[in-house]
Parts: C-alpha cells; sequence; structure tokens
C-alpha cells in the first residue's frame, strides 16, 4: 500500500543520512518517499540510514535545539536555517523534592513544557514537515487529540504553507483556542479521535498534495520522537537512565525513545548499559495496559472515557512495538483512574513546581503505581517525561483546587483570615 502514488519519489539529498524505508513486520525495503504501509504485508515502514562517524564534539557544537541531532534524524543538512519552529532541548529537571516523597534516590523530569506550542509534538512536526516540503506537499495536515493541532498549525504558520487539523469536538476549550489563533483551517469532528483518523485517511486519498503528519508522512514524523532519547542521554552526561517512564498514546513516542537510546549506544555516543523502559495509559482507554497485563501480543481497540484527551487513542497504531520494547527491556505498563491522574498532577505542582497535563499526571500516576507494587526499583535512576503544559488541561483540575473568596486589603482583615500565617 502506498500513498500519493502519482508522485515520483525524492532523492535522499534533503533527507540526510537517510536511505530508504523498511517495513518492520517482513523486512521488505522501499525508496524514500511518501510511503507509510507495506505492500508485501500491510506493516508499517521505518526509516532506515547510513550514519556518518559522529562524536560528542560534534553534536554539542549543533544548535541549542533539536536540530543539533540532524545528521540522525532523516532531515537536510541546511535544517538550522530553514524556517522551523525551533523545538527540542527542553529541560531535564532533577526533581529532588519528588524524589523523597516518593522514597526515590534519583529522579528526573523531561519537561518538554517549553517547546514553541508547549507540548512535545513540535518535534515530530518539525521533522513531518521537512519531509513534507522535500515531497512537494502543499498542505500540512492531521487528525489530533489537541497538542498535534497546536504543533501543526504553529509549525504551517511558521514556513508559510497552507494547514487543516482536525479535532474531536469535545477537545479542552484551551486546545481549541490554541489551535485556532494560528489561523490555517480547523475542523471539529462529532467523534472520538479514532473516528477523525479514519477520516484523515480517506481524505488523504483524496487529496494527494496534503501531508498528513501522522498518516502518510508518518514515518518521518515519528523520527523527531528520538530526540527526546537522545537529549535525555546528553543531558545526564552522555549516559542512558536505568528506568524511563513514558504516556502511551499511539505509542510511538514510547518505540522511539528506546530506538533513540539505541542509536547512541550502536555509535558509541553512550557507554553500553541495560535500560527499562515503562509504559503509562489512563484507565479510561489503557488497550495498551490490558494487552500486557494479559500477555497478548495484539491490542484490542477500545473507546476512551478519560479526561486524559491526549492519550486518548483507543487504536494505537505502535501498540504491538510498545509490547515488544517493555517486555524486550524488563519494564511494565499500567494504567491509573482519573483521580490518581488529577493527584498527581497536583503532587508534581506541590513538589517540583511543574504543572503538567493530563499525560503528566498519567506518568507520574503509574510512576507511583509502579513503586507501590514493586515493578519498578526506586534506587535506580528514573526519568520521566511531562509531554505537555497543565495551562492545556484546566477543566481536569478546575474542581480539584479551592479559590479562597477574598479578604478586605487591611492587615486586620488577613490576620483574621488566616492566623496561622506567618
Amino acid at each position: 500500500m502506498t500513498t500519493a502514488a502519482t508522485r515520483t519519489a525524492p532523492t535522499s539529498s534533503g533527507f540526510g543520512y537517510a536511505t530508504g524505508l523498511s517495513c518492520r513486520e517482513c523486512g521488505h525495503l522501499y525508496e524514500l518517499g511518501p510511503f507509510y504501509a507495506c505492500e508485501e504485508c500491510f506493516g508499517p515502514l521505518e526509516v532506515r540510514y547510513d550514519y556518518p562517524a559522529l562524536t560528542r564534539e560534534d553534536i554539542e557544537a549543533g544548535p541549542p535545539n533539536m536540530w543539533r541531532y540532524a545528521p540522525l534524524l532523516p532531515v537536510p543538512a541546511d535544517i538550522a536555517s530553514r524556517p522551523t519552529t525551533e523545538p527540542g532541548y527542553a529541560k531535564l529537571i532533577r526533581a529532588d523534592n519528588l524524589a523523597h516523597a516518593l522514597g526515590m534516590r534519583r529522579l528526573w523530569i523531561k519537561d518538554d513544557r517549553g517547546n514553541p506550542t508547549h507540548s512535545f509534538k513540535d518535534r515530530v512536526v518539525a521533522v513531518a514537515l521537512s519531509a513534507a516540503t522535500e515531497m512537494g506537499f502543499k498542505v500540512l495536515a492531521c487528525p489530533s487529540t489537541g497538542n498535534l493541532a497546536n504543533a501543526v498549525a504553529a509549525a504551517a504558520a511558521r514556513a508559510g504553507v497552507r494547514s487543516v487539523v482536525m479535532v474531536p469536538a469535545d477537545l479542552e476549550l484551551q486546545k481549541i483556542i490554541t489551535t485556532s489563533v494560528y489561523g490555517g483551517t480547523f475542523i471539529t469532528v462529532d467523534g472520538t479521535y479514532d473516528d477523525v483518523n479514519r477520516l484523515a485517511s480517506e481524505l488523504a486519498g483524496e487529496h494527494p498534495d496534503w501531508a498528513f503528519v501522522n498518516v502518510n508522512v508518518r514515518p518521518y514524523y515519528a523520527e523527531g520522537s528520538k530526540t527526546l532519547g537522545f537529549e535525555i542521554a546528553e543531558q545526564l552526561g552522555w549516559r542512558i537512565p536505568g528506568q524511563v517512564v513514558v504516556p502511551i498514546a499511539s505509542g510511538a513516542q514510547l518505540v522511539k525513545v528506546d530506538k533513540g537510546f539505541t542509536e547512541l549506544a550502536s555509535l558509541g555516543l553512550v557507554p553500553p548499559s541495560p535500560w527499562r523502559v515503562f509504559g503509562a495509559q489512563a484507565t479510561g482507554c489503557s488497550p495498551v495496559s490490558a494487552a500486557f497485563a494479559a500477555g497478548h501480543d495484539v491490542v484490542r481497540p477500545v473507546r476512551p472515557d478519560t479526561i486524559a484527551k491526549s492519550l486518548a487513542i483507543g487504536n494505537p497504531a505502535d501498540g504491538p512495538y510498545v509490547l515488544d520494547v517493555v517486555r524486550r527491556t524488563g519494564g511494565s505498563i499500567a494504567d491509573v483512574s482519573d483521580d490518581e491522574v488529577v493527584d498527581s498532577i497536583r503532587l508534581l505542582a506541590a513538589t517540583e513546581g511543574i504543572f503538567g497535563e493530563t499525560a503528566g499526571g498519567v506518568t507520574l500516576g503509574v510512576l507511583r503505581k509502579l513503586l507501590k507494587d514493586g515493578l519498578l526499583d526506586p534506587d535506580a535512576e528514573t526519568v520521566i517525561i511531562n509531554s505537555g503544559d497543565g495551562l492545556k488541561t484546566l477543566d481536569a483540575v478546575a474542581g480539584a483546587v479551592d479559590v479562597p473568596d477574598p479578604i478586605r486589603p487591611t492587615l486586620e482583615a488577613f490576620t483574621e483570615r488566616y492566623p496561622a500565617v506567618g
């Protein structure tokens, strides 16, 4: 199966050191182009590379964003000079207060709130936009649970191209506003994300000049998540943590973080050491967690019902590969209730001053659950990923915080209301 079949495949110059595509299932090889599913077995396609000799110093001399890793991505050598939103190299925060509260020795938070539209999606969209430009697409498009819509609309505006984004109609208002502000065509759909995704797949066939970032240029798009793994290792002083906890939506982020660690090790940029990958889902949309618990290799689709809308993908495309990674590395997958998500959002904010989105609450909630169940080592160096900003999901915590009635602007009024303060 191919998409935009009438297009001629581009030369590899616009894809850096990428040399082609290969099927994850049967290994069938394809040239670089707008292809995303294998004609032989319908398996997903993966980007292949012939990497150059690369040193830590080469990377450290690069720009302070994800383009410092350009030789490890399917992007041209001059990508840093092109009009992009320049995402990446977000902070890795040592979370000593949270670690103490949880009884852990060393805990870090990879905090992707610092990206241009305040989520990790800026990373994947930046790579997808580069590929779409190289392949001659005229419109940048996507189905989305919210953060991707923000990122596509912003990246298209920055690059001066048209955008078309589609989201479920019940999306958080904050994400609707922060997509609409960038202009472009914005469509709300009466249905779940999976309904929106099916519509996008149909539209991709009808509009050969539209690059749906997570559909017909998905092999390139997904590579952007590797930069989370690259950055974590570099920011730890070129070493891989013993444990990493990653939220699961489509599952691509978790799979690519592991791929990023694997590539750094194979290139000799980090010393060889084992790592364990753990996956986090909300109970109201936990098909991968359920499959893991049941010992299954196939993920059964579900209908999402959770406040963690950015993770509400009932039929995750990379679900089986998440299971492979977690089992191979000796990790685990768990899920937590909406109440546990909210409680963990508040704990992260109260201990580290980080207001994470619901996905961050899911990840921390699962970390707490894994610790309680003895499935995660409290003494091993651990990184958890906060993939978005809590300002995008205010409704999730609005009912859990107390906003006091105002006092008069007098010392007496203060003392009367707050006698124990000070």
